[in-house]
Formats: C-alpha cells, sequence, structure tokens
C-alpha cells in the first residue's frame, strides 16, 4: 500500500475522479491516457505507464463492450460508488495486515493511498508543485499540508542544518548612544 504506482491508474486520483470512469476515458495507443473530470469540474487528461496500460487492456477486454459505460462496474452494471471502494479498500486492507502487521488497527481509507502517494513522492525528491499538478490540485498550498505532516521530512531538513559550535552566543552590546537615548526617554 505504500507505493504510488499501485493506486488508481498510476495517479492518485480522488474516488469520485475513479468512480466516474468510463471505457471511453481510456486512451490507449503510443501516448496512453486517461482523462477524467476533477475538483471543481476540471477536465484532467492523465498519461499512463506501461504496465498501466497492459492492465486496463486485459481489464478493458472483460467488459461489455459499451463506450460509455462505467470503468470500473458493480455486478450490476452501475458505476462503482464511493462506499463500495471504501469497502474494497477495507476488504484489501484486511488481506494485507496478514502480511504486514503494521497496518492493524490502521483506518486506511481511499484517501490514504492517495496521501501515501504523495508522501512517496514527497521522499523520492519530487518538488510541491509537479506533486499538485499530480494529484490535480488547484494551487500549491493545497500540497503544502503533505509538508506539514511528514516528520521524517523535517528529520531530514534538520540533519541538512550545519550544527552550530558548542560556545554560548555572544551577548548583544547596546551601544553608549543608544543607552542614551533610552534613559532620556
Amino acid at each position: 500500500m505504500t507505493g504510488c504506482c499501485c493506486t488508481w491508474a498510476s495517479k492518485p486520483l480522488r474516488v469520485s475522479e475513479l468512480t466516474s470512469l468510463r471505457v471511453d476515458s481510456i486512451q490507449i495507443g503510443p501516448h496512453s491516457q486517461l482523462q477524467c473530470l476533477g475538483k471543481g469540474r476540471k477536465h484532467r487528461v492523465i498519461p499512463l505507464q506501461k504496465n498501466t496500460v497492459k492492465l486496463l487492456t486485459a481489464w478493458i477486454s472483460e467488459l461489455p463492450t459499451a463506450p460509455e459505460g462505467p470503468l470500473f462496474p458493480t455486478s450490476t452494471g452501475t458505476p462503482l460508488t464511493r462506499a463500495a471502494v471504501g469497502k474494497l479498500v477495507a476488504r484489501h486492507t484486511a488481506t494485507a495486515t496478514a502480511h504486514c502487521p503494521s497496518l492493524s488497527g490502521k483506518n486506511i481509507t481511499p484517501h490514504t493511498l492517495r496521501h501515501t502517494c504523495a508522501m512517496t513522492l514527497l521522499h523520492t525528491g519530487i518538488d510541491t508543485a509537479s506533486i499538485a499538478l499530480w494529484l490535480g490540485h488547484a494551487t500549491i498550498q493545497t500540497t503544502q499540508a503533505y509538508l506539514h505532516a511528514d516528520l521524517e521530512l523535517k528529520r531530514r531538513t534538520l540533519e541538512r542544518v550545519p550544527t552550530i559550535d558548542e560556545r554560548p552566543p555572544a551577548r548583544y552590546q547596546a551601544s553608549d548612544a543608544l543607552i542614551a537615548f533610552l534613559t532620556n526617554r
């Protein structure tokens, strides 16, 4: 669950973006991409990695041939709901906990996966402007919240700060002119 390539279509989509995808949202070719309607009705075009294209191609071949149909349908053919995605994440978290006990007791949600992807990008040195584009944030300030939440990043930053020698700092000595000015006030 910690790798960002496993999140929705190699792109940490919001659940609403994921559930609104249709079969014709995917364009397979030399420059495979996904089109989605993001937050605030903003259209996003997302490039896809080759491994994602391979998985989606296999997935689409199992779906009915209706291009306007949901990319991730329920058993009745309707689009997945937010709640259904949440249940799928909970089910797979329970399975993953057997192999990774540290997940036990943690509240893993679809947004947790999105946040984890952003943090993984941040830890690899990707700048916040690029992460904001990747996540579909309207402003970089939204992405800055990830920086405030990351204790490990703060530790690494602190390690880069040069150490101050052990001597106490020199004590400030006010000039005679300043003392005279303050005395006469």
